[in-house]
């Protein structure tokens, strides 16, 4: 059998071990802020992209543990975002405590509990955009000879996906690690 130059593949990761528990909340609408509320999510992910010389398109063991370890990043920890125009967040000068608050609310976390992620919601879409640009930059994969996307899957509750393709081509300097220091100002 030969390969056709029109041929197209991909691999896709999904594992019961790629699953982290968490706590957080959204707001939308400006003015609505949901209960601080938590998820089993699960997350999955799919490269697209040739064949290399080894008739791979990405080694899936490589896929599955730079996933996992992200995902045991997450794990029993409060997801807060650091770019929301409205929540504001205060590290405390020990470093002990995150204070987060959206109007007239305030929400005081042990820092060690708490993921602050540069991102504007944690919705399920934009940590599978934070999840994909990390593994991008941990792996390599906007290096990688001719792979052209990664498609990160979130499920925040069973039957309820959000999926983020992104172009690998289009992604330069990327850190993909979570802000873990400072205010949400001055990251």
């Amino acid at each position: 059998m030969t390969i056709s130059s029109i041929d197209t593949w991909s691999v896709r990761v999904t594992k019961d071990t790629l699953v982290f528990s968490a706590a957080h909340f959204i707001t939308f609408n400006r003015s609505i802020c949901e209960r601080i509320h938590g998820h089993n999510w699960r997350v999955e992910a799919e490269i697209q992209g040739p064949l290399d010389e080894n008739h791979y398109v990405f080694d899936f063991i490589a896929l599955r543990d730079g996933l996992q370890l992200l995902v045991q990043e997450l794990d029993h920890r409060v997801l807060l975002p650091a770019r929301h125009p409205m929540i504001q967040l205060e590290v405390s000068d020990d470093e002990r405590e995150v204070t987060a608050r959206f109007e007239d609310r305030r929400w005081v976390f042990p820092r060690e509990d708490c993921v602050i992620l540069p991102i504007e919601n944690t919705t399920a879409e934009l940590i599978a955009q934070w999840i994909g640009h990390a593994l991008i930059a941990r792996l390599k994969l906007n290096h990688q000879h001719g792979l052209t996307r990664l498609r990160i899957s979130v499920e925040e509750n069973f039957g309820q996906w959000a999926d983020c393709w992104l172009h690998l081509s289009a992604i330069d300097n990327v850190s993909g690690e979570p802000c873990n220091s400072g205010t949400a100002g001055a990251i």
